[in-house]
């Protein structure tokens, strides 16, 4: 398959939430390609977000799988504080289109919304906004090649980590 429909497009980030909430983290790094990307900018004013992850601020930014497999690692470790103790997270996904981008590539955009519980303060919130996801077909299997993350509503009440967002 060359080519992703909106349904696969739409299951594979619907996995992709699934795998967030359950914190399997090491099932969801593996949708990733080798090379892949995974941005969150920051808004440069209140209009504008930041275009360049090497030049400018990010609220989280890693290129390629081995750092988000790091990432991870110090997840798992403990030694991570924000995540001593893991929030129970929610991701809800909608409005997904999907439009091909060449051989064996597509773009997804979606919507998200994603409750986060932290457990630690008993409290609640939300956070909303776009994503947009390139992929890859690689080996017969589409695999997350570069995901941006638009955060709408960045006042960030507490900790912001891979698997909250």
């Amino acid at each position: 398959m060359s080519q992703l429909n909106h349904a696969d497009a739409a299951q594979l980030l619907y996995r992709e939430a699934l795998l967030l909430d359950s914190l399997d983290l090491e099932a969801w790094l593996e949708l990733f390609t080798k090379d892949c990307v995974f941005w969150m900018p920051t808004w440069r004013d209140d209009g504008t977000q930041t275009e360049d992850p090497e030049a400018e601020l990010s609220l989280i930014y890693y290129r390629g799988r081995r750092n988000l497999a790091d990432r991870i690692q110090r997840i798992r470790s403990g030694f991570s504080v924000a995540s001593a103790v893991m929030p129970r997270v929610s991701h809800m996904i909608g409005n997904v289109i999907a439009e091909a981008a060449g051989e064996g590539l597509s773009r997804v955009n979606s919507t998200f919304i994603v409750n986060v519980h932290d457990v630690r303060s008993n409290r609640s919130h939300a956070y909303f906004g776009r994503y947009e996801h390139e992929l890859r077909n690689e080996d017969g299997s589409w695999k997350i090649a570069r995901k941006v993350i638009r955060l709408l509503n960045d006042r960030v009440p507490t900790m912001l980590d891979v698997y909250g967002i």
